[in-house]
């Protein structure tokens, strides 16, 4: 086990070890609300994010002030792990649930995750929203409908649901990627583009059925992509 995947263990053990009547965030979706939190066009202080964390309510409750200092440490390691990623290349790895009974990829905490994090800010979204290029308002868009889908709301007849069921995980980074570009252009600036002409493009990752590129013969979400 890496020094990575040690870290992602311990911070997962931590937030299962909050009280689960208080509803609050598994590892995946807090690294969709730390990406969202980190993608917003305005900075969010983490002590006006750091509560959602524990629970729908803000109320923390720790079993002592060790505990807490712990949690809280590894949340902020978190935070500024996903920071880093994306001040380097603007292209992250979601951190997704796999269901273990059939090894497919569940996307939709991140993305409650993700969406959560919007309504922190929801002046500067709108904003965005009505100044960004169509690719920018297109991947809003999408993320938003995977909510949709998520919570049982959306319109969409169940054989595009399916299809995009299955594209959800491998479509994301790429949105995400393409959000980051209009929302956090100092770091957009900073960071060489993938794609020749096209800056806002980020490559796409493997296929979750592709074989890992890592060379072990396994499909890519059973391997590298399960984190």
């Amino acid at each position: 086990m890496t020094k990575e995947e040690k870290r992602l263990d311990r911070l997962d053990e931590l937030l299962h070890a909050l009280p689960l009547e208080n509803m609050p965030m598994t590892l995946s979706e807090l690294d969709g609300f730390l990406t969202g939190v980190l993608s917003c066009p305005e900075m969010t202080p983490p002590s006006e994010w750091l509560p959602q964390v524990w629970s729908e309510t803000g109320d923390a409750e720790f079993v002592d002030q060790r505990t807490a200092e712990k949690t809280i440490g590894a949340v902020m390691e978190h935070y500024n792990s996903v920071a880093t990623t994306i001040t380097k290349s603007l292209w992250i790895e979601p951190i997704y649930e796999i269901d273990p009974n059939s090894d497919e990829t569940l996307w939709e905490s991140w993305v409650a995750g993700f969406t959560r994090a919007l309504m922190l800010r929801p002046d500067a979204w709108e904003d965005l929203m009505d100044q960004a290029d169509k690719e920018t308002q297109s991947s809003l868009t999408f993320l938003m409908a995977l909510q949709d889908i998520n919570v049982g709301t959306s319109t969409f007849p169940d054989e595009v649901i399916d299809q995009i069921d299955k594209e959800a995980p491998d479509l994301i980074p790429n949105c995400v990627a393409t959000i980051l570009h209009q929302s956090r252009p100092e770091l957009a600036g900073a960071v060489p583009a993938n794609l020749p002409g096209m800056p806002h493009k980020a490559a796409p990752r493997p296929g979750r059925n592709d074989p890992c590129s890592c060379g072990s013969g396994r499909k890519y979400k059973l391997c590298c992509g399960r984190n």
